[in-house]
């Protein structure tokens, strides 16, 4: 799926209240970064139970947010 840009933060949590106040955190300075440069939306991939990222994409409408998943 489409280009991430530079712009990437790595979530790692053992449980649920940290995965969601880590990924609300990285949400939120992704959000920041994509209101500066006005073109990219904000793909939050999950890659196992534990670990996700988050980054800018120009494969991502600007305002929004796409999550995936690419683990089974």
């Amino acid at each position: 799926m489409g280009h991430t840009t530079r712009f990437q933060l790595t979530v790692s949590a053992a449980d649920r209240p940290s995965m969601e106040r880590r990924l609300d955190e990285a949400h939120a300075e992704a959000e920041k970064q994509a209101v500066e440069t006005g073109k990219y939306g904000i793909l939050v991939t999950r890659h196992s139970c534990e670990r996700f990222t988050v980054a800018l994409s120009d494969s991502v409408p600007f305002g929004m947010t796409l999550e995936r998943q690419l683990w089974r």
